[in-house]
């Protein structure tokens, strides 16, 4: 099913604002990786994830939804989940790897990007139960995640000069660049409804998980966000099987 969004061409102060706070997050990301601080470069990706989720909650809320508003989360969006994760991960390792590494982080910045604009044109066309590819949001907490759990420093992965650690990060930010333009399916979790009776085990799973996430909040989420990106791929493999097993019990009938 479709649903048609119809937004207004208005300036909202409150989404707007709250769009503001992930773009500075996004940027102050920019300016930790710069300093060499990826562990702060990597929470701060995180806390522009956080805002962005809440501006666009808001704005549903309260009626607040305009084309302004849409266009102005797609800019902070390619700072937050495209410039910085890119400018992170190529800090963090890829500028060892001369050229291979630029051009891996610009590979994940364009397909960012380019995801985005995808986006943005099939805004109230597109089955709102799934995304098709990965949220660039999802993209760049794979990357920051991994970063913020200090993958580098796993000892048993060093083989000389360059850490293999370097080019496993290399393949996760080449992919997960790919699976953003890709048309691999991804649950949205846009129709949980709030009133259902499971919801009373979905919070209880919530409070637990948050526990465990205080305690250690790197692994949890690098885990997270790395079962989410793997989970598209069997989504759409689960899908395409579906859909031919219904063709072909048409055809028996």
């Amino acid at each position: 099913m479709t649903e048609k969004i119809k937004t207004k061409r208005g300036i909202y102060l409150l989404p707007s604002i709250i769009t503001t706070f992930a773009l500075f997050a996004g940027f102050y990301s920019i300016v930790a990786s710069i300093n060499g601080d990826f562990t702060l470069a990597a929470i701060s990706i995180m806390v522009a994830m956080l805002w962005d989720t809440l501006d666009g909650r808001v704005a549903r809320l309260t009626n607040t939804q305009s084309t302004f508003g849409a266009e102005y989360d797609s800019l902070s969006d390619l700072v937050s989940f495209g410039v910085a994760p890119a400018l992170l991960v190529y800090e963090w390792s890829l500028s060892d790897l001369g050229r291979f590494g630029w051009l891996a982080a610009f590979i994940y910045l364009a397909c960012a990007a380019l995801r985005l604009a995808r986006f943005n044109t099939q805004v109230g066309a597109s089955d709102k139960r799934y995304f098709q590819g990965l949220p660039s949001p999802a993209s760049a907490g794979v990357i920051a995640s991994m970063i913020w759990l200090k993958f580098w420093n796993f000892e048993y992965f060093d083989i000389g000069v360059v850490s293999l650690s370097y080019y496993i990060g290399v393949a996760i930010t080449i992919l997960c660049g790919l699976l953003m333009v890709s048309n691999v399916r991804y649950f949205s979790f846009k129709e949980f409804n709030s009133t259902d009776k499971a919801s009373f085990r979905f919070l209880l799973l919530t409070v637990l998980s948050l526990i465990v996430l205080l305690y250690k909040p790197n692994i949890v989420l690098f885990a997270g966000f790395f079962i989410y990106m793997l989970s598209g791929p069997f989504i759409t493999i689960f899908w395409i099987y579906k859909r031919r097993q219904q063709k072909k019990r048409g055809r028996a009938r």
